[in-house]
């Protein structure tokens, strides 16, 4: 499968050796055709990754993801092409995060809307599944603890879109996904992040993630 991620930083690596892990090929795209981070990125896959701008990217996944800086996402897709999405099942693995002198994050949009709905409000013909948003990039692939395997919340509008990523998030070690229905659900999501963050920051471990239990 060929799998286009708009993104440069830490979150569209890591997504990236992962599907390149899975045998999948991978392309990194962001603002400019040569990026240093992810030209360094692509020379570490044996070939099975590569580097371009977002709208390289964007024609080259059969699956998209979006791993931009959240508030940013929309100007991404639009540089990008946005008929390049239309049909595509997109990964959206953005939060809208805004930052304090301080440094401490909080959501730049919230309550009423979220970036999720934005994002697919941006590129109406595709099929956007907000998913990896609710847990740091050190346990993207194959999360490992000692309770037991963590859960994947993720939401979108489109069920097969869902049943897919489902399908991706199990290869990637994510045998837990709970669904908490439509794109607007990325309201809940997103605020999850926040509560992740804040989490960790407390506990000095970013290695945390989170489970519904159930009795």
């Amino acid at each position: 499968m060929k799998v286009g991620i708009l993104g440069s930083g830490v979150v569209a690596t890591t997504l990236g050796s992962g599907f390149v892990a899975l045998g999948h090929e991978v392309r990194l795209g962001s603002r400019t055709a040569y990026n240093p981070k992810t030209d360094a990125w692509a020379k570490g896959t044996n070939g099975k990754g590569s580097a371009g701008t977002f709208s390289d990217a964007a024609a080259f996944g059969e699956i998209l993801v979006l791993a931009t800086f959240g508030v940013a996402t929309v100007d991404a897709i639009r540089e990008a092409g946005v008929s390049h999405f239309d049909g595509k099942v997109v990964i959206d693995a953005t939060n809208p995060l805004a930052f304090s002198p301080q440094g401490v994050p909080s959501l730049a949009i919230g309550h009423t809307t979220s970036q999720g709905e934005v994002n697919q409000a941006a590129i109406p013909k595709a099929r956007v599944v907000k998913a990896f948003n609710t847990v740091g990039n050190a346990c993207f692939f194959r999360p490992s603890f000692a309770q037991g395997p963590p859960d994947m919340f993720i939401c979108g509008n489109d069920e097969g879109a869902k049943k897919t990523v489902e399908g991706i998030l199990r290869d990637f070690g994510w045998p837990s996904v709970i669904d908490v229905g439509g794109i607007e659900g990325s309201r809940e999501l997103e605020s999850l992040c926040i509560l992740w963050v804040k989490s960790a920051f407390r506990l000095n471990n970013f290695k945390v993630a989170f489970k519904l239990l159930r009795s």
